[in-house]
């Protein structure tokens, strides 16, 4: 088997017993499967399934708020002079932005990490400020004289609250939930960054591959979501402030609505989170960065999984840099992902880069994989079979013209140019820093960060003149870059190889053969076009990913009938 993948004449993959081949009415359903795979059909079923995540997290959060909110309101409403201080600390967390809260909340060890559960908490304390300050303000508004008439004809305050202040204050009790639910199904989003699912997987997803149809296809349905939830809760509204209901007739009562409103809710928080947190056995949860290539070695390894054993793959995609994948593959909420050994040993080890020469790969690759094992209990397997090394790219015009084909040749001229690089790469020990040291580069202004797969559109359109992408990268030829030789050797070796957790190999040992199926199975010029194929041909990860597994004969065979 070359590295690029082809299989040799006449090899053919047996098919995998936990995925026996099947007919229904002499049709091949794995056939039916794959004709719908990346077809517009496909694309829809995902949106509902987003959405219906979306929904779950909006729903626990509003539910989790709710419980929270409305005893705290009755509390500082009996006793005022707490209001204050609550509502400022409210006010302070909205002010952090939703990013900062869900990265914040990643380092909390109760709540496990990536997933459901730091995204819920999330959302839960932004939906906090509208809550109090809709249930206080309703309450507030309340005339003291009816609060005393209500105690003059005998009730107790409890039936004062029930029968008084509950329905006055109700339209605006129910404003400020409608304006939680509103903000949660908005910042419900970005869940999508720490692996909590939902409909922001679209537009992440979209952001990475410069894709504006998979950016309405999450944004879209998010805002009809918002304005369904809007509509539903002012129609809940109205039926609540009718005046069969505040007089006792035969309408429905606040008092019962509340308690079974209360009921719902918990009852809802409680099943929704464990739901969430239901991690089969027999699972496995396989992560992936936020960049193209990222998303098809994830959806490899998932494949593959899946294709050779009877395992599930629950797919974490997107989740964003390096570290936060080590992290939650050392504490056990991922199990597996593509790692490259040039930023495992810099970014990870903290290494520094090993001297250039043609066993470099090789001993990068043996280091990283004894001190993986070592001091993280995780296991390094051999590469894919390609390098994506960082490239330092320019315009072709602009090499062209100034007859640049190594990085100290654009040394000379980039006291006149901008510079456009990812977050992590300004970040990491191996990026910009130790780049502009080894190389003496001095830009007109500081670099600019943006999402890294803007800024091969941001070099192209010429809003700067240099960046930091990756040699895999299928938009370098389709936009005219040119990528500058690394002359100084300033880039380690960044052979692309599945690093998992040791337990979870050794709970499920036939993941080994699976993974090292894979190894030598992919080049740089394939890598290329399977990402070219995504980026520019725009066609669903999963199906191009599938198309060529069947072409390096790693897909169970079908049947002929």
């Amino acid at each position: 088997m070359g590295p690029g993948g082809r299989s040799d004449p006449g090899q053919r993959a047996a098919v995998a017993p936990d995925r026996p081949a099947t007919s229904l009415n002499g049709t091949d359903v794995h056939a039916i499967d794959d004709a719908v795979r990346g077809t517009p059909m496909s694309l829809a079923i995902e949106i509902l399934q987003r959405s219906g995540e979306h929904l779950l997290l909006v729903a626990i959060a509003i539910a989790l708020a709710v419980l929270i909110a409305l005893p705290l309101s009755l509390a500082l409403h009996r006793w005022p002079r707490w209001a204050a201080p609550v509502l400022t600390l409210a006010n302070a967390v909205q002010t952090i932005p939703s990013l900062a809260i869900f990265g914040l909340l990643l380092t909390v060890p109760l709540l496990g990490g990536i997933g459901t559960p730091p995204a819920v908490v999330a959302l839960t304390l932004y939906a906090l400020l509208p809550l109090l300050r809709g249930f206080l303000t309703g309450l507030a508004q309340v005339p003291a004289g009816l609060k005393q008439a209500g105690q003059a004809l005998g009730l107790t305050e409890a039936q004062v609250l029930r029968h008084i202040e509950a329905p006055l204050a109700l339209p605006v009790a129910m404003a400020g939930l409608r304006v939680a639910a509103v903000i949660s199904v908005g910042v419900a989003t970005i869940a999508a960054a720490i692996g909590a699912g939902g409909l922001g997987v679209f537009i992440f997803r979209g952001i990475a591959t410069v894709d504006n149809g998979q950016i309405l296809a999450g944004a879209l349905p998010a805002a009809a979501i918002a304005l369904a939830a809007d509509a539903g809760l002012g129609g809940l509204e109205r039926r609540l402030s009718r005046p069969s209901s505040r007089l006792g007739g035969d309408g429905p009562r606040p008092g019962r609505w509340l308690k079974a409103g209360l009921a719902a809710l918990s009852l809802a928080a409680v099943f929704g989170l464990v739901l969430a947190n239901l991690q089969p056995g027999d699972t496995v949860r396989i992560g992936s960065k936020n960049f193209t290539e990222q998303l098809i070695l994830g959806e490899l390894l998932a494949q593959q999984i899946e294709s050779d054993t009877s395992l599930k793959v629950q797919r974490r995609f997107g989740l964003g840099g390096t570290g936060l994948l080590h992290d939650s593959l050392r504490h056990g909420r991922l199990d597996g992902y593509v790692e490259y050994t040039g930023t495992a040993w810099t970014a990870i080890l903290k290494q520094p880069p090993p001297l250039p020469g043609p066993g470099a790969a090789q001993q990068i690759w043996q280091n990283t994989r004894l001190a993986y094992g070592r001091q993280f209990g995780l296991q390094v397997f051999p590469s894919l079979g390609f390098e994506n090394s960082f490239a330092i790219l320019v315009r072709q015009a602009e090499a062209q013209r100034l007859k640049l084909q190594t990085i100290s040749d654009a040394a000379a001229h980039t006291s006149g140019w901008r510079a456009g690089f990812g977050y992590e790469f300004l970040n990491r020990a191996d990026g910009y820093a130790g780049l502009a040291q080894r190389y003496g580069l001095r830009f007109a202004a500081p670099p600019q960060s943006m999402d890294l797969g803007l800024t091969y559109r941001a070099l192209a359109e010429g809003q700067v003149d240099l960046i930091a992408g990756d040699t895999t990268n299928g938009l370098i030829p389709t936009l005219k870059l040119q990528v500058l030789r690394d002359d100084r050797g300033y880039f380690p070796p960044y052979d692309a190889v599945p690093v998992f957790r040791s337990a979870i190999l050794q709970r499920h040992p036939q993941l080994v053969a699976a993974v090292e199926r894979l190894t030598g199975r992919l080049n740089a010029a394939t890598m290329q076009g399977l990402n070219a194929q995504v980026d520019l041909q725009k066609r669903p990860v999963e199906a191009v990913v599938r198309q060529w597994r069947q072409q390096a004969g790693l897909a169970p065979e079908r049947p002929r009938r």
